[in-house]
């Protein structure tokens, strides 16, 4: 979350560093450590509900609460990165963050008393665990959070930094290429993770299955060590939440100041050869201050909104001589701020309306537990012998996500574009409102195949029996699958590539710091909106809508309430985008210049398991 650090500050440094010798090391870090962390996720549920005897809704809401955490976790990473630390020394920590989680999992597995005894012969004879066994288990997931902060946010960008040589001939090429190995690298990672590592859980046990992720994230973290002498490392530099920090802090210092209607009356900060001089009295250039209209009885009140002004006094130069340095900087970052910084801010406050409505989406993104149970009350048979495990099916979904990402440049923007009368086919907006679409068309198929697989289990008397095989095809979660990655593909991938083109170009790694925000928000809300439904589907003593025994439950009707809500936020989308207007219109920006470098460098496939 800064700008570029020039290679020329410290050129003998760089000298016979970086380059490709570099990229195993990188690569294969990325590689094991991307299938480690993966790999428990997709079967984690069925951990928790077996051997911990948490409930169905119960174990959802913990491992939404941690995928919040694991999603938020990185944008506090990438500002040490920025600003402390430098990318090496982060990635290192969380290299070895990430695997005394993953050994702290593990030892749940192994150490006798880690975990409660066994159910008896009754579904209702289980013990429900200690606050001393949830304790070890809920801090091997924390550790693992704060390991995972260190790692995703620096790694693609560390691995540019290893090949950007300025000036180059082949400088683009080589990025392009690395990055296109990159996004393979990590398709091909998550797959075999939801497939592999479940599989070994599934056949071998928790044992084996938590123990292989630990010995390869121990792999991981020696191989990003092992290339340490040849790597380029660059000093952490100002970051640029900072910066947006600072305009708040400095806006409320200055709070008192009375701005005139003239601005040529006032002196603003500004940097050095900046084309920003002057603060706009507005959220975007075009766009004027927004106007609230409000009718009460039989008069009409109009509340103008002032924030745009009250954000313009932090850059607002009161005494000379004490706010600025002979070379014309500011004295105290923390009492004057640059237009610039204050315009920045102004373009993340207007995207946040389009941005909050990007969490439906993430919430259907999430829903990757309740799957994972009703696939292991279904045929996973393929032929006679080789059965899905019930973690897998998700994987689907990411082919589907990598299979678009890949096709859709190539194969469908072409055709698409002769039609709409636009260079990519839809515009990133509608992209994103057919990725909400899409979305509700996945929770309605999840509606009705549960809906399905609920009356054939009754149909088979199973209805006091969860454990019991539903004579129906689990290839039905097929679909729902396929759309939210589809879904996941056109909505947050439309999202990334929308907030780079409103930003300037420093601001790139903001824009993947608002989605992977939007992530976290999601599994919030899902844990809520679990924890709602479960609470008042159960309020009169029956069976709960995520009852334990989902055949006695209706987690369909839980899918319906997604899709109604799903439904009700893309209205509230198309109303923000509305009032938006156009995008990547008018801006002036100090770095306006853009390269294919500077998306791919802020980009990171947006898988969210």
């Amino acid at each position: 979350m800064k700008a570029p650090v020039e290679e020329e500050e410290a050129p003998m440094q760089l000298k016979g560093k970086g380059g490709l010798k570099t990229l195993p090391c990188i690569m294969a870090n990325e590689i094991l450590e991307k299938v480690a962390s993966f790999g428990l996720h997709a079967n984690m549920i069925v951990y928790l509900t077996k051997t911990y005897h948490m409930s169905p809704a119960a174990g959802a809401i913990v491992l939404f609460i941690w995928g919040a955490a694991s999603n938020f976790t990185p944008i506090f990473g990438a500002f040490v990165s920025d600003s402390c630390l430098g990318r090496f020394r982060v990635i290192a920590i969380g290299c070895f963050v990430s695997l005394i989680g993953m050994a702290l999992l593990w030892l749940t597995a192994v150490v006798p008393g880690a975990q409660p005894p066994a159910c008896g012969h009754a579904n209702d004879d289980c013990a429900s665990p200690t606050s001393s066994q949830l304790a070890l288990l809920f801090a091997a997931f924390a550790v693992m959070s704060v390991g995972s902060g260190g790692v995703r946010p620096c790694t693609l960008a560390f691995g540019a930094d290893q090949l950007d040589q300025k000036g180059a001939p082949q400088n683009e090429r080589t990025l392009q290429t690395f990055f296109n190995w990159y996004y393979a690298s990590v398709g091909i990672s998550i797959i075999v993770a939801v497939t592999v590592i479940v599989y070994v859980q599934d056949h071998k046990g928790w044992a084996v299955g938590f123990g292989v992720p630990v010995v390869l994230m121990a792999i991981s973290a020696a191989l990003f060590l092992l290339g340490s002498p040849f790597y380029i490392k660059f000093k952490a530099n100002k970051s640029i939440l900072a910066g947006l920090a600072q305009v708040i802090v400095v806006s409320l210092k200055n709070r008192h100041i009375v701005l005139p209607p003239d601005t040529t009356q006032v002196r603003f900060h500004m940097k050095g050869g900046s084309k920003l001089t002057v603060p706009t009295k507005k959220l975007r250039y075009q766009v004027h201050h927004q106007t609230l209209m409000i009718t009460r009885s039989t008069h009409a009140c109009i509340i103008r909104w002032n924030f745009c002004r009250f954000l313009n006094k932090a850059c607002v130069i009161r005494n000379q001589e004490k706010d600025l340095n002979p070379d014309g900087t500011a004295s105290n970052a923390w009492n004057l701020c640059t237009v610039e910084q204050v315009e920045v801010l102004k373009s993340v406050v207007r995207v946040l309306p389009i941005w909050s409505s990007g969490i439906m989406v993430a919430v259907v993104i999430s829903q990757y537990s309740f799957p994972v149970l009703q696939a292991g009350t279904m045929d996973r048979h393929i032929g006679s012998k080789f059965q899905i495990p019930a973690g897998s099916f998700v994987v689907f979904s990411i082919i589907t996500l990598t299979l678009w990402v890949a096709i859709y440049d190539r194969l469908v923007v072409s055709p698409l574009s002769k039609i709409t009368g636009r260079p990519r086919g839809f515009s990133l907006r509608q992209r994103m409102g057919i990725g909400q679409v899409l979305s509700c068309m996945a929770t309605a198929a999840a509606a009705v195949t549960e809906g399905a697989r609920r009356r054939r289990a009754i149909e088979q008397g199973l209805a006091d029996d969860p454990q019991g095989m539903v004579n129906m095809s689990a290839m039905w979660l097929v679909p729902q699958n396929c759309l939210t990655g589809l879904a996941e593909a056109l909505n947050l991938i439309g999202q990334l590539e929308f907030y780079y083109s409103e930003f300037p170009r420093s601001m790139a790694s903001v824009a993947v710091s608002l989605l992977t925000l939007g992530l976290g928000f999601g599994n919030l809300v899902s844990s809520v909106i679990t924890a709602l439904v479960n609470k008042i589907s159960g309020a009169d003593g029956g069976a709960s809508w995520l009852d334990r025994n989902i055949n006695k439950g209706h987690l369909d009707y839980y899918y319906w309430i997604l899709t109604l809500l799903g439904i009700l936020n893309i209205f509230y989308f198309v109303a923000c985008s509305l009032v938006y207007g156009e995008e990547g219109q008018d801006k002036i920006w100090d770095d306006d210049s853009r390269t294919k470098h500077d998306l791919h460098s802020a980009r990171e496939l947006p898988v969210a398991v």
